[in-house]
């Protein structure tokens, strides 16, 4: 069996520390699924195919309370609007490849894959020779980019559908006395808190929290799209006065 290059091996060694976190997000994803009444095959689906764990938790949220198909699709786009801004600063590394390949690079793209990746870029530290292995990369031109961030989001995506497919197992065989409805809750607060590193994400946070409060019971759950849209404004206006 031929062993991965360097670059590849770099970028699975680099994703390692992240996978401590993805795999309870995994489980808590797949048993909140079938708790919602997602069949195992609808519930492994979604990993497969959105692979996006916030989104993936809020629209399995709007599915238990029977949203709208419309509301339930823009929230999860809503959500992943920030791999727009990922995707800009990211592409300018990736732009002598093909359509294809970056297709597939694009798929894969994720908060932990993206930090981990541009940070490495940034620092010229990608290289295709097997020196990467040795000293934890080189500088030889930006080889071996789309290997490094393959080999981290690939194995964030793998860990990801692993670890969901077990959490459907674990939820096929949960009592329904036992309720999970204070999972989800508690997996966006942990996503959320380490966020708030200053005024316009504390002022976004919670200004958003107090929206999507006040707006429970609209009709079609349009309560959370509204809190989102609301937050980063205000997220936005406070940053644009305190500079």
């Amino acid at each position: 069996m031929p062993r991965l290059p360097p670059t590849v091996r770099a970028g699975v060694r680099a994703s390692l520390p992240l996978l401590v976190g993805i795999v309870p997000f995994g489980l808590v994803a797949g048993v909140a699924a079938i708790d919602a009444g997602l069949s195992p095959v609808a519930a492994l689906g979604m990993s497969v195919v959105v692979f996006a764990g916030a989104s993936q938790l809020a629209v399995i949220e709007l599915l238990r309370s029977d949203a709208a198909v419309p509301v339930v699709v823009l929230t999860g786009i809503v959500i992943n609007l920030r791999m727009l801004m990922y995707s800009a600063s990211i592409a300018p590394y990736f732009q002598r490849y093909r359509s294809r390949w970056k297709a597939v690079l694009a798929y894969l793209l994720t908060d932990q894959a993206y930090a981990v990746s541009i940070a490495r870029f940034e620092s010229g530290t990608e290289s295709d020779g097997d020196d990467a292995e040795a000293d934890g990369g080189g500088s030889e031109g930006g080889e071996g980019r789309d290997r490094f961030y393959f080999g981290v989001a690939a194995s964030l995506w793998v860990v990801w559908v692993v670890s969901t497919a077990v959490g459907v197992g674990l939820g096929r065989g949960l009592p329904d006395s036992w309720g999970l409805d204070f999972a989800v809750p508690l997996v966006f607060l942990a996503l959320l808190v380490p966020r708030i590193e200053d005024g316009p994400t504390a002022a976004a946070g919670g200004i958003a929290g107090l929206v999507a409060l006040a707006g429970v019971g609209i009709p079609y759950e349009l309560g959370l799209p509204l809190a989102a849209v609301v937050g980063v404004g205000v997220g936005l206006a406070v940053e644009e006065v305190r500079d």
